[in-house]
């Protein structure tokens, strides 16, 4: 913040010239020549006006002031790595523990006071100066460390692992230093672990590793905190390691994991958000780092954490209350720490299945919030906004003297000397600003997490206005008393729906279920029973509801999501109603409840670009070797996508086609997902084919055909990927350090697609993929040479596969491949055939599939199956195609049904009323079958319900096959 064009008061600038007068009068007499300049001059006299520090230091060491002007360290910041540079060779000759603690704090001293130099000056932003004090930490510590780490090993002997490694302590800064965020005057928070046990050799005697690393720590806590008369270096505060200020001062990676995986609360994990390995051996660090992450970021939406992080919000206001502060901008109302908390509940609730919030700054902690929506655009900005202001005063505050505070002061020279250094020209126009900023920041503070204690002012959508549904739940009315209670809540069964209730009460008594999971159902319960009310007091939505809660009550964060989120819960139930299908996806999946929480996106699915963009983001935040949680994203990005447009779909946002086109951009999005992993696997392990039999652009050699479904476009909720792999790998091998030959490289390739679409998981599986329609089906090669692909397509394969081939496209791999998929097929499908084999041909075959798929039922119409059903449309497109395309290849231009039927009319093949019909008709199945798939229901309605076109679709059957349907 730049406050040199505002002029100094009098009183300001009297000081400052005092100050500029005993500095000039020590360097002359320490025989410096004083930095000369007018625009030096002014800008030193003004920092002296802001800071007792600064001026103290340069009256008493005016060679610092003189050498950072010279050395021209005042005019940039540190590039990093600079800090530790210069403290390793101002400390080389130290021999001793305090001559190691004088030559650190020396250095310390002259960097910072150039650091508060340049802030006040306004050559340094706060970016800048929070990471240069933290690297400054880092570096006193890092170097304090290994000085103390070689001369204890001489003296002790090298720790040693039972494997004869040697080990090293781990030093981790928490809070704002582990953030990088640290303040002028701020303590340094410290965790000290070591990796593993063992003992030290080369010593006079052997002496275990925990014994050696306490000892290791106690004298860096002693160099880092050694008094003196400005002070000790650093205060270092232990307090947050395990087990608090009883504990351990130095554990084991081991016995840290198991203390935190038995014993880790809340307020722990809020902690760990922001660790970070300062010092020590930082490859050990990060290895800690990555064991205890599920601890900090759990792999779900932790809503069950939000009471625990209520409390410790409720203590925070306490605190200020009884307290006292009013005036402090770090603990006072809307203060620091109130926007801190506001970034971490996020972090913590939602980190661990949205890797870019597992990150330690609050300010890009915003950004994400932002970025992602689960926060206000306007909100972020506000907070961001009132954070660089409270920061910068912070930093106003504790460089005036090196103290440790954050009260506004009292005097009023103190006021206007913060008030001008901030570029206010008086304390009530600061202040104004400072209370807006504050004001603002408690509002947001005060509205998170609200509860629905009386007074606080928070209003649940669907709590009861009532005790009855409570105490009908709990079992504390007579049965008819309860029965008439859910009729005048609108319940058409209410005998029923009392029965569902009784049934899971007992259910849940009958189970070991925790006092806290039984307190939320018991608060949810009548919640469920006013949303079902509402959404029309059907017992069958209520048993679905029910179903599902069967599923999460042993897992507290979803009761709690549902609790913490009515609107959530409105959703559930009115998808609940209109699909079992919706239902039974959530009771299979519960961490799709999240998707419930924000309408805009729950009814809106996206196109592909955007799931691509989204699933690229997901996967680049997880490490690439980590297979198990790029499967685990992958099934959470379908899922998730897949409910989205489901809901959607049930509540009218969609029509069929386009549900379809969704589902079928999600299963490509997914598939080119899967390729590129498979892919990066197995050229990471055996380098990439050398040989390639196909002319132009060639990248993998590699395609990936769709047939059925996925290749017509026409994909449902529950369809199978009917695929075929083709390779253009000529004779050679891959090009790594453990080479296959390229046929085999393929075929592993094939193999592991295969792998990640089909592999249960705790999440389920992506996609059933069906191979059978490579040539040869079963018997045949997995991956498929193009040019034994063709061959075969040209010479050996049946009818039915040149049927299948007409609803086929590559989806996936290269373009010069798909070129040569697509000239293939062209070939194949624009044959010549005789009318008479063929429509045998495919007339038999419908005949052997009816016999094997159809089982009659009297009085029903099976959609798919029966004559007169869809299956017989798409067979006699297939055949209008295979004969005609000869004379019209324009007819293979298309690989879905609908866009066939059109092309035939426009060739003439049909003509236009039966086309048209037939279209319509195939239409009105589709339509029909999926709205019972949605309801978990066979593809069948009443015989009489479209017989007319039923018996239409017959008799033009029968005009082409020339046989009776």
């Amino acid at each position: 913040m730049n406050t040199a064009e505002l002029p100094l008061s009098p009183a300001l600038a009297e000081k400052a010239a005092g100050k500029w007068t005993a500095f000039y009068q020590a360097a002359a007499a320490a025989g410096l020549r004083v930095p000369e300049g007018p625009e030096l001059a002014a800008e030193l006299q003004r920092v002296f006006a802001f800071s007792e520090f600064v001026a103290q230091n340069a009256a008493r060491y005016p060679g610092l002031v003189v050498d950072l002007v010279a050395s021209g360290d005042i005019q940039a910041p540190y590039v990093p790595g600079g800090y530790r540079g210069k403290l390793a060779e101002a400390s080389g000759a130290a021999a001793t523990e305090p001559d190691l603690a004088a030559a650190l704090r020396k250095l310390r001293r002259r960097e910072m006071l150039r650091i508060a130099w340049r802030d006040l000056a306004g050559r340094a932003g706060l970016a800048v100066t929070m990471a240069e004090l933290s690297r400054l930490a880092d570096a006193c510590i890092a170097q304090a460390l290994k000085r103390l780490y070689d001369w204890q090993c001489a003296e002790c002997g090298a720790p040693l692992d039972a494997r004869g490694l040697p080990q090293s302590l781990v030093v981790l800064g928490m809070g704002k230093l582990g953030a990088g965020e640290l303040n002028f005057s701020s303590d340094i928070d410290l965790v000290f672990a070591f990796p593993a046990a063992g003992e030290t050799r080369g010593g006079p005697e052997p002496m275990d590793n925990h014994t050696f690393f306490v000892r290791l720590a106690r004298r860096l806590i002693s160099v880092l905190g050694q008094p003196s008369a400005d002070g000790p270096m650093y205060r270092v505060d232990l307090r947050l390691r395990p087990f608090g200020e009883n504990g351990p001062l130095v554990m084991s990676f081991d016995a840290m994991e198991q203390y935190y995986q038995e014993q880790g609360r809340e307020w722990e994990r809020y902690a760990w958000i922001k660790a970070r390995t300062v010092a020590g051996d930082l490859a050990a660090g990060a290895r800690l780092m990555a064991t205890l992450k599920p601890f900090v970021f759990r792999r779900y939406l932790d809503y069950g954490t939000i009471e625990s992080i209520r409390d410790m919000k409720r203590q925070i206001t306490l605190e200020v209350r009884r307290r006292g502060l009013r005036d402090n901008i770090k603990l006072g109302p809307g203060g620091i720490r109130e926007i801190e908390f506001f970034g971490q509940v996020f972090q913590l609730i939602r980190g661990g299945v949205l890797p870019a919030l597992q990150v330690r700054p609050i300010q890009q902690t915003l950004d994400t919030l932002a970025a992602e929506g689960l926060v206000p655009g306007a909100v972020c900005r506000e907070l961001r906004a009132a954070y660089i202001f409270l920061r910068n005063t912070e930093h106003r505050l504790q460089m005036a003297a090196d103290r440790q505070t954050h009260q506004l002061p009292r005097e009023e020279p103190a006021r206007l000397r913060l008030a001008v250094s901030m570029g206010f020209e008086d304390w009530p126009a600061f202040h104004t600003c400072l209370a807006g900023h504050m004001a603002v920041v408690h509002g947001h503070f005060s509205g998170l997490l609200k509860t629905d204690e009386p007074g606080s002012g928070g209003v649940r959508a669907g709590d009861p206005d009532s005790p009855e549904l409570e105490n009908l739940w709990r079992g504390l009315l007579e049965p008819q008393k309860a029965a008439a209670v859910l009729a005048s809540r609108g319940f058409a069964e209410p005998r029923t729906v009392l029965e569902l209730v009784v049934h899971l009460r007992q259910a849940v008594e009958g189970r070991v279920v925790s006092i806290e999971a039984r307190r939320r159902l018991d608060r949810l319960m009548p919640r469920i029973l006013e949303a079902v009310a509402a959404a029309g007091g059907s017992s069958q939505t209520l048993n679905r509801v029910i179903e599902l809660i069967k599923a999460i009550e042993t897992r507290s964060c979803y009761m709690a999501l549902l609790l913490e989120n009515p609107e959530a819960l409105n959703h559930l139930v009115r998808l609940t109603a209109a699909s079992p299908m919706v239902a039974a996806q959530l009771a299979r999946h519960p961490l799709l409840l999240d998707e419930l929480l924000d309408s805009r996106t729950l009814y809106t699915p996206p196109r592909r670009p955007e799931l691509e963009s989204e699933l690229a983001r997901r996967l680049l935040a997880i490490d690439p070797d980590d297979l198990e949680y790029q499967m685990e994203a992958l099934r959470v990005f379908k899922q998730t996508h897949i409910l989205r447009v489901a809901a959607a779909d049930v509540t009218g946002e969609l029509p069929l086609m386009r549900v379809s086109d969704h589902l079928t951009d999600i299963a490509e999005t997914v598939l080119a997902a899967v390729l590129d992993i498979s892919w990066r696997h197995l050229v990471t392990k055996h380098g990439r084919p050398s040989v390639f039999t196909l002319a132009g652009e060639v990248d993998r050699g590699f395609a990936v055909v769709a047939y059925g479904k996925l290749g017509g476009i026409e994909l449902g909720y529950g369809s199978d990927l009917d695929l075929v792999f083709l390779h253009a790998g000529g004779a050679g091998q891959s090009l790594g350090e453990r080479p296959l030959d390229n046929a085999q490289f393929y075929a592993r390739l094939g193999q592991r697609v295969i792998h990640l679409l089909t592999a249960h998981t705790a999440v389920g599986t992506l996609y059933e993929a069906d191979m059978r329609l490579r040539p040869s089906g079963d018997a045949g090669i997995l991956v498929s040479h193009v040019d034994g692909f063709e061959a075969y397509q040209l010479n050996d394969a049946w009818t039915w596969e040149h049927q299948a081939l007409i609803r086929a496209r590559v989806v996936g791999g290269d373009a010069a491949l798909a070129r040569r998929f697509a000239a293939i097929r062209a070939a194949v499908l624009c044959r010549k055939r005789a009318a008479e084999a063929l429509r045998a041909e495919v007339g038999g075959m419908r005949q052997r599939m009816r016999r094997s798929l159809w089982k009659p039922v009297k009085g029903e119409f099976d959609l798919k199956q029966a004559p007169g059903g869809m299956v017989d449309i798409e067979f006699l497109v297939q055949y209008l195609i295979l004969l005609e395309a000869h004379a019209h290849p324009e007819l293979i231009g298309w690989t879905d049904n609908v866009r066939q039927l059109r092309t035939l009319m426009e060739a003439g093949v049909l003509d236009e009323n039966s086309a048209y019909f037939l279209k319509e008709t195939y239409l009105v199945y589709r339509a029909a079958a999926h709205r019972l798939s949605l309801l978990a229901l066979p593809a069948r309605v009443a015989a009489d319900l479209f017989a007319r076109r039923q018996a239409k679709v017959r008799e033009i059957w029968k005009q082409f096959m020339q046989e009776s349907a």
